[in-house]
């Protein structure tokens, strides 16, 4: 039976069912079922479980219908609006079959009330809209994001066709690209919110023109603050844009309250459990990449986390907002906030979102605490226990209060890659026997507005504000009415548009002055948003017994000089609110040298007694803050955790500098390797003070990883045997790396050479092994002289031709190869390197020369069905994947983490990303052509660019290699992995796949 038809066979079905739901199958009924059952429409609903019994899932639309949705919206009348990814990165997927006409944008509706869509329409299709990646639907305007722009599609007579298309927002990041625009949400102050990911780079209007922040800079990822993942939000008609918070990686969509507080999801780099949920607090730095430099998460600092996935997100620096809750792997997409009333209580204004990685739906339950927030997870569906093709990439509340979610059904996520172009679905969650029904809106009425200004669907709320709006005066007496109301999000539904009327800032006053926090939060925003510009009504709020409502007020005064208010925000922090002392940052921002005086010398001579007042100072930017943290750090004889040490690193570096210098005339003895890893050093016009000192220190200093990065620093010569014996210890094989390169630059070649020369040949034989891993042409050719010497020992020739790997060494052996002038003996070994280099180049001219040994011809269903070897997969992961990847602790971390990978991938997804790494590249792991001055390139993996220095990996290396911007001349991006294609048998590839699927959480 072909799929369309037994689509069709089952729509039918449900059209006489709808009644009476056919019970999921069981674990063992459902695991009994082959994978073309499980990936069928007739087996959707039973491949995803739903975590609570009150609730129901329903399946709403599927393949033929519409296929691989990548975002949705509702309108009023309860039609849903799919944006569809066919054409998904094809220029990275020539395999896969395309659309000339482009992708589409569908209106799918149920016609006859029976649950399901019976009716698809063709809103729009192009090549312009290939892979949108966000869809909303405000009155007769549709907007459309997708990178380089945002479109703006205006249906004038509601024939669902669109009588014009204009580029409302340009300029944003590549083509296509996941990590690029996302969609827009109307919020209930009357504003859109918006975002994109770290791709984004910079927003511009429709004519090109840069948006502008309040100091007239140019809002870009070149600008200072602003870097990576961006939120905005602007009017309606795109006017008014404001940028709020930065330095996110994926910050996929944004979801606003009826208060008008913003949460978030965010993704992490590919495997590194690290994905989180944040409450978005307005000018908020969030700590993707270092603020100063730039820098990738995992260079190294002082004070640096002690969990990867607060490394990731830098949370121990000054300036970074802290996360809500940590969610560890994933692939975030979707999320809302749920003001409904249909689902139960405990559901109702809780975040909801989907996480397309670990094929789930959550809630996030949220408290108050101090300034900010705590929360907890809650799972709703889980697809990952029975079908991890189930890949939610959207939540949207319909008018009747009930959730829909949009699957994107695929063995992967995420990446450049699709693996299945025909199948997609949309679900109804609800309460059980909860019929989907959906009448038409009034918008006649005052009194109708009123009701359905409270609707959960956006598209109901955005048509009842704007027609409120326009009514002004009229609607006065029915918006006080709803002000008084017991549910305080509909009382400040009703706040907010009273605070557009002609006297709004009465109601913000009032409002100021109500018992409920939130409501008096959002009296804060209001005001802003008005442009209020009044002292006094900030300083009373100043004292507001909520930190909640103070954290708005210190935000509202970034671009404000406002010392008093700022002070009496700053005399009621308490020590260890981060979230409060991050407000008073980012209201401090550019001020502190006026700010901080007055703060100090009213908290007195003793300040460094106080634990607020020494919070103060370590997040402080002022000219005086280097003295004030020197004084710190003396009295405090060395705080353990050596904040205000990493605090320098925020402030101007000759500052820093001076600082790092007095405390080490002052005698702090026990900081001396800190301060020698942390000053500014040129080997060209050495400091004779911190080159003394390092030469004295370097031999007590007792962790190895400290010694070598002093070593490398300072270019020491006199540390050789324990630089050898951090090369030939066992436990640290990317330690011993590190020092092998280390070795090599400062001591050269020549005792090396005559240690791979000893006559105990397993003493050679270690050698080579250990400097082996040296990289360049000078290592390569004295390797070259012992695998091509016929009377040099067989264990130490072929120990020699094992270590020709990399990208330099590589090089050399095909110099050799093309000659044929590889040894017979040795030839297979020489042959099996260059056929699975990571440099395509020379990987295509081995493979015309030997002619290939890869198997292109899989045959996928037979691997699918068969069994692996747990076991020898884990053997070959070993021999192939930890040359690159982590898997728990072992391995380098070059490219993704693997150590939950059978959580995000199926097996399907497995394979093709083995076969075909070039479609499934994870960003931020995409190839980087780099050419230098000097003739030389290298392909590799951009982590960061500072304003001086390209920060990269390179293949096989976990450690970030560093090379000066005035010595590049051109950076180029490849559409081909550095990984290579492997060459695997069938059963040697299901035995990998089969121990890779077993990594889970």
């Amino acid at each position: 039976m072909n799929k369309p038809l037994l689509a069709l066979l089952f729509v039918s079905a449900l059209t006489f069912s709808c009644e009476k739901p056919i019970p999921q199958l069981s674990d063992e009924e459902y695991a009994a079922l082959t994978d073309e059952q499980k990936r069928s429409v007739e087996h959707a609903l039973d491949g995803i479980k739903v975590l609570d019994d009150r609730l129901e899932l329903t399946l709403f639309a599927s393949e033929p219908m519409m296929t691989n949705p990548t975002n949705m919206d509702i309108d009023d009348r309860g039609r849903i609006w799919i944006t569809e990814a066919y054409n998904y990165r094809t220029q990275l997927n020539p395999k896969n079959p395309t659309k000339a006409e482009g992708d589409r944008i569908l209106i799918l509706e149920d016609t006859d009330g029976d649950g399901k869509a019976d009716k698809s329409t063709v809103f729009y299709q192009g090549t312009d809209i290939n892979a949108a990646l966000g869809i909303a639907v405000f009155g007769n305007k549709i907007f459309v994001s997708v990178s380089p722009n945002v479109f703006v599609f205006t249906d004038e007579n509601g024939d669902d066709v669109p009588d014009s298309k204009e580029v409302l927002f340009t300029g944003v990041g590549g083509v296509q690209h996941d990590h690029g625009m996302h969609a827009f949400t109307f919020a209930p102050d009357g504003k859109l919110y918006f975002n994109y990911g770290n791709e984004g780079k910079g927003l511009h209007k429709g004519d090109g023109s840069p948006i502008l922040d309040p100091m007239g800079r140019p809002v870009n990822s070149e600008t200072a603050p602003y870097q990576e993942g961006m939120v905005f939000r602007c009017d309606p008609d795109g006017s008014n844009v404001e940028i709020l918070g930065w330095n996110f990686r994926n910050n996929y969509e944004v979801a606003v309250d009826s208060y008008g507080r913003m949460w978030q999801s965010d993704n992490d780099d590919d495997g590194n459990r690290s994905t989180r949920i944040n409450f978005v607090m307005d000018y908020g730095n969030y700590g993707f990449k270092d603020e100063m430099t730039k820098s990738d998460w995992r260079t190294r600092r002082i004070n640096m986390e002690d969990s990867v996935w607060q490394q990731h997100w830098h949370l121990n620096d000054p300036g970074v907002v802290p996360n809500l809750i940590q969610n560890y792997a994933g692939s975030p997409t979707g999320i809302l906030v749920y003001e409904g009333k249909l689902l139960p209580a405990e559901y109702q204004n809780q975040v909801i979102h989907a996480d397309a990685g670990p094929n789930v739906i959550r809630m996030y339950p949220v408290e108050t605490s101090g300034a900010g927030f705590t929360g907890s997870v809650t799972p709703i569906l889980d697809g990952n226990t029975r079908d991890n093709w189930f890949r939610p990439s959207d939540v949207t509340v319909a008018p009747d209060g009930s959730i829909f979610i949009s699957d994107w059904y695929d063995p992967g996520v995420g990446g450049h890659a699709v693996g299945d172009q025909d199948k997609g679905r949309v679900y109804r969650l609800a309460p059980k026997k909860s019929k989907y029904q959906v009448s038409a809106p009034d918008y006649s009425s005052i009194e109708s507005l009123i009701e359905l200004v409270q609707n959960p669907n956006r598209a109901i709320h955005f048509k009842a504000f704007m027609a409120l709006r326009e009514k002004g005066a009229e609607a006065t007496e029915a918006l006080e009415k709803l002000y008084e109301s017991e549910d305080p999000r509909m009382k400040a539904r009703a706040f907010w548009l009273l605070s557009k009327l002609p006297n709004g800032n009465d109601y913000i006053q009032k409002a100021a002055t109500d018992s409920d926090e939130n409501i008096r939060v959002a009296a804060v925003r209001a005001s802003r948003i008005n442009g209020m510009k009044d002292t006094n009504f900030l300083l009373t709020l100043a004292g507001d017994a909520s930190a909640q409502v103070r954290r708005e007020v210190a935000v509202a005064i970034r671009y404000e000089d406002q010392p008093a208010v700022w002070q009496k925000l700053a005399e009621s922090y308490q020590s260890g609110d981060r979230w409060y002392l991050e407000a008073l940052g980012i209201a401090a921002e550019y001020r502190w040298d006026s700010y901080l005086p007055a703060y100090l010398e009213k908290a007195g001579a003793n300040w460094t007694a106080s634990p607020e007042a020494k919070d103060l100072v370590w997040r402080s930017r002022s000219t005086q803050t280097p003295e004030l943290l020197e004084q710190m750090i003396l009295a405090e004889n060395s705080p353990a955790d050596h904040r205000y040490y990493r605090a320098l690193d925020f402030q101007n570096a000759d500052l820093k500098n001076q600082t790092l210098k007095n405390l080490l005339a002052k005698g702090q003895n026990e900081d001396q390797v800190i301060i020698l890893r942390q000053a500014a050093f040129d080997t060209q016009k050495p400091d004779a003070t911190l080159l003394n000192l390092a030469k004295a220190k370097s031999g007590e200093i007792a962790d190895d990883q400290d010694f070598l990065d002093i070593v490398r620093k300072y270019q020491l010569k006199d540390q050789k045997d324990r630089v050898l014996s951090i090369v030939y210890q066992d436990k640290d094989g990317r330690m011993a790396g590190a020092a092998a390169n280390i070795f090599t630059n400062l001591y050269g070649l020549g005792e090396v050479e005559k240690a791979m020369k000893d006559q105990d040949e397993s003493k050679a034989v270690a050698t080579i092994r250990k400097f082996g891993v040296v990289d360049n042409k000078e290592m390569a050719t004295l390797l070259s002289k012992f695998w091509n010497n016929p009377n040099a020992p067989a264990e130490v020739r072929t120990a020699a031709m094992e270590e020709m790997k990399g990208y330099q060494s590589e090089a050399t052996l095909w110099e050799y190869a093309e000659k044929d002038q590889i040894p017979a003996e040795l030839l297979p070994i020489a042959q099996k390197i260059l056929m699975s280099t990571w440099n395509s180049n020379l990987r295509q001219l081995a493979t015309e020369k030997y002619g290939s040994s890869l198997n292109t011809n899989y045959d996928i269903p037979k691997m699918l069905a068969a069994t692996g070897d747990i076991e020898k997969g884990k053997t070959i992961a070993a021999t192939y994947c930890v040359a690159c990847h982590k898997i728990g602790t072992e391995g380098i971390d070059f490219g993704p983490g693997l150590s939950e990978i059978g959580d995000k991938l199926s097996k399907e997804a497995l394979i093709n990303s083995i076969i075909n790494p070039s479609e499934g590249m994870g960003f931020g792991y995409e190839t980087q052509l780099v050419k230098f001055k000097d003739g030389k390139e290298i392909r590799c993996i951009v982590n960061s660019k500072t304003e001086n220095d390209l920060i990269v990996k390179l293949v096989g290396m976990g450690e970030q290699t560093i090379y000066k911007l005035a010595d590049i001349e051109s950076i180029t991006q490849l559409d081909e992995s550095l990984m290579p294609m492997f060459p695997l048998t069938e059963e040697e590839l299901v035995d990998l796949v089969s121990y890779l699927a077993g990594l889970r959480k």
